[in-house]
């Protein structure tokens, strides 16, 4: 695949073609198919993770060829309540799953995709503020001091494990909630939610910050997995620099923005090229691993744009990696099927859903600059909200958490209530390991 770096149109040209290519493995326009879901054997959450990466196509490249199709996904999965918790996810969804598709109706909010339509359907902006609702309600303190778990459900494999992309995908929504409704209390949320991150290990600020993939509750959260994924890394990251803009750049999220970048850059780039360091080298990464440098490429453009003390050193790996991803995208009988490993020059064995979003996420990146950053209620954001949003929904339940929103809230702040998370029990299903 041909791509010029400076021309917008080369690089949507090539988008274009690598979207076509995630779209072979959509189940949503078959006949039988679920609409917002993608064939075997890919995961429910990974489909939030591709269209979360197809809205910002949508946005940078203002291409609406796929707009309908994006909006009818988000709102079958959205479930009848709303909350990304829908019928057929309700046995096996984890917390990570719930806020990776948290984190793709966030996308719509801040991109101004339009509300959809429909009596009595709430905004993107409500849809998310119920996925926060929702996971922060499960905030465990009775365990490892803090933190969600893996699982909501007691039946699920990893019920007693607390994870990194859980917590991140709650810290970040938090951290955009707030920035994106001028509401404080989502950000203390946030603050909450990345010191536990910190205080039980998983991030690790050093100069060149670790994030690690989380810990069991039988031992207190203190026998770590180190583990270092692209996507927990960049979640994280993503999340500290909505925190450095929605606070007007304090020292605090720029000292801590600053330490997840040189760790995101010291451990995710070999010869400045974007690549899974825990898996790609030794061939071993599953269907989930092999797509998260695509979150990891959207995080590191967000960060670019929020946080632009950091666009010298985000900008020019982006640019390498997109040139890179965009050699390999040279496969298949269509001649632009794209592949794991960025370091060759043409395309291996590696293809499928994972590698078209991984490449579609770092090209369209190189745009990042040349249109808007992420709306705000206060800078034209339209969404409508709701802070209740999800919590009249819940009728399973463990643990409880209380919340008060402060008045602050545009998009429609009120006091949330206490809610009561029950517990059910029984079988498995489980992202990575």
């Amino acid at each position: 695949m041909d791509l010029d770096p400076t021309s917008s149109t080369s690089i949507c040209y090539d988008t274009a073609l690598i979207q076509d290519g995630m779209l072979d493995y959509y189940q949503g326009t078959r006949y039988g198919g679920t609409v917002g879901m993608f064939q075997d054997p890919y995961y429910w959450w990974e489909a939030g993770e591709a269209f979360g990466g197809m809205i910002e196509n949508w946005f940078l490249c203002q291409n609406d060829t796929y707009e309908s199709l994006i909006k009818a996904a988000l709102l079958h999965q959205a479930g009848s309540s709303y909350n990304f918790i829908p019928e057929n996810q309700t046995m096996v969804e984890g917390n990570d799953d719930q806020g990776i598709w948290g984190l793709t109706v966030m996308d719509a909010v801040e991109r101004n995709m339009t509300d959809p339509e429909g009596d009595n359907v709430p905004g993107w902006l409500a849809m998310t503020q119920a996925v926060f609702n929702t996971i922060w309600s499960r905030w465990d303190t009775a365990h490892c001091g803090g933190g969600v778990r893996w699982q909501i459900f007691t039946w699920n494999s990893g019920y007693n494990y607390k994870n990194t992309i859980s917590n991140a995908c709650l810290f970040q929504i938090a951290a955009r909630l707030g920035r994106y409704t001028g509401n404080d209390t989502y950000l203390e949320v946030a603050e909450e939610v990345f010191d536990w991150l910190v205080d039980v290990g998983y991030v690790v600020l050093t100069e060149n910050a670790n994030v690690f993939d989380g810990a069991d509750i039988a031992d207190n959260c203190t026998d770590l997995t180190k583990l270092e994924w692209s996507y927990n890394h960049g979640v994280v990251l993503g999340g500290a620099a909505y925190m450095y803009n929605a606070t007007n750049g304090t020292s605090k999220w720029e000292d801590r923005v600053t330490k997840l970048l040189n760790g995101a850059e010291s451990i995710f780039f070999k010869d400045g090229i974007m690549y899974e360091m825990a898996c790609q080298d030794y061939n071993t990464c599953n269907n989930d691993q092999r797509s998260f440098k695509s979150i990891f490429s959207r995080m590191l453009g967000f960060t670019s744009v929020l946080a632009p003390f950091t666009a010298s050193s985000i900008d020019p790996l982006i640019k390498t990696s997109a040139e890179a991803a965009a050699a390999t995208c040279s496969g298949g009988t269509d001649g632009h099927t794209c592949t794991l490993n960025w370091q060759l020059t043409t395309h291996d064995d590696y293809y499928g859903l994972g590698e078209q979003m991984c490449a579609l996420e770092v090209i369209q990146t190189l745009l990042i600059h040349d249109r808007p950053a992420p709306y705000k209620a206060s800078t034209g954001g339209t969404s409508q909200g709701n802070a209740n949003a999800g919590l009249d929904s819940l009728t399973t339940n463990v643990l409880k958490n209380e919340l008060n929103i402060k008045q602050k809230d545009r998009a429609g702040a009120a006091i949330i209530t206490a809610v009561i998370l029950g517990a059910l029990a029984g079988g498995a299903i489980w992202m990575l390991f």
